[in-house]
């Protein structure tokens, strides 16, 4: 990755006033190189990288993070430069998992003694299964929550994730359980936390000159199951919008092929949107009881 070197973008305090105040900042608070609970998409693997980027960035006071989601970049970018003003746009409600902890690591407690005699990574039978799923149900009818997401990433095999009972349900469970518990000391202290769409509030900060965007949407052609909004192409695109003349750090996936849309359309300008006065007509199809497709004909006609 490959950063311009030290951008001002004005009204910054002198350097040696930063580097104190970070220093200071770093002797009394954890930094997270990954988010405490398990979350889809988080930007763990990029967290030397982004170090970088911010250090490039000296100028900068207002740091705007539009897609919080597990609140990991807005929490590294405070850690990095308490001197900035840091918003945390959890749209998720990460927040509400992270004030379960408690109760996340008694559960996990007492299904490792449930499972005390599973090996490693295999599969929980089916009566023991049957008292996991009983537990939890028992604790949603309590306390109105669990936080199932984090229980995925102990009972389901990699890569699987549920959000409620019945979508846990569907799935084998496997002892996959963390040794330790969860805790999140400190994670979002000093930020300005808000939830709303973000185009909301990027229209807040849109016009001051001393502000970066942090831009990490919902990738394309990844499963979005766990965020709470659906996710189109033309939303993708709409997230365009908000670099356009303004500071920013961007995240995509390859898959997306949003790179190469960009670098076409910036070669085709006058195109234009071919379909525009096209008919469409719709089938869907199914491929089984559970998964399916839309089909989609476009007819322009003269």
């Amino acid at each position: 990755m490959q950063y311009a070197t030290h951008h001002n973008l004005g009204g910054s305090p002198g350097i040696g006033e930063l580097c104190t105040s970070k220093l200071s900042f770093k002797k009394m608070k954890r930094v997270y190189m990954s988010a405490p609970l398990p979350f889809p998409g988080q930007k763990r693997r990029f967290a030397g990288g982004y170090r970088e980027f911010l250090d490039s960035v000296k100028g900068a006071s207002v740091f705007v993070d539009l897609f919080g989601g597990s609140g990991l970049l807005s929490h590294i970018t405070k850690r990095e430069r308490p001197d900035a003003l840091v918003v945390y746009n959890d749209f998720d409600n990460y927040r509400q998992r992270l004030g379960h902890i408690p109760r996340t690591n008694s559960l996990l407690r007492r299904i490792r003694g449930m499972v005390a005699d599973v090996p490693r990574n295999g599969i929980i039978p089916g009566g023991i299964r049957h008292g996991i799923l009983g537990l939890l149900e028992a604790e949603e009818a309590a306390e109105g929550f669990v936080d199932y997401i984090t229980l995925s990433s102990s009972l389901l095999f990699p890569g699987n994730n549920a959000t409620t009972l019945d979508g846990l349900r569907r799935h084998s469970f496997y002892n996959r359980l963390r040794r330790t518990d969860y805790d999140a000391s400190g994670y979002l202290d000093g930020l300005e936390i808000t939830s709303c769409d973000y185009r909301e509030l990027f229209g807040r900060y849109k016009d001051r000159e001393d502000v970066v965007f942090i831009v990490d949407p919902p990738y394309l052609s990844t499963d979005v199951g766990t965020y709470r909004m659906c996710w189109r192409l033309p939303d993708y695109l709409d997230v365009l919008k908000v670099l356009s003349g303004h500071n920013f750090v961007y995240f995509t996936s390859g898959k997306s092929g949003i790179m190469e849309l960009c670098d076409w359309l910036g070669k085709n300008r006058g195109i234009g949107n071919p379909f525009e006065n096209a008919a469409r007509n719709d089938c869907n199809a199914r491929l089984n009881h559970h998964a399916g497709y839309t089909n989609i004909m476009l007819c322009n006609i003269a």
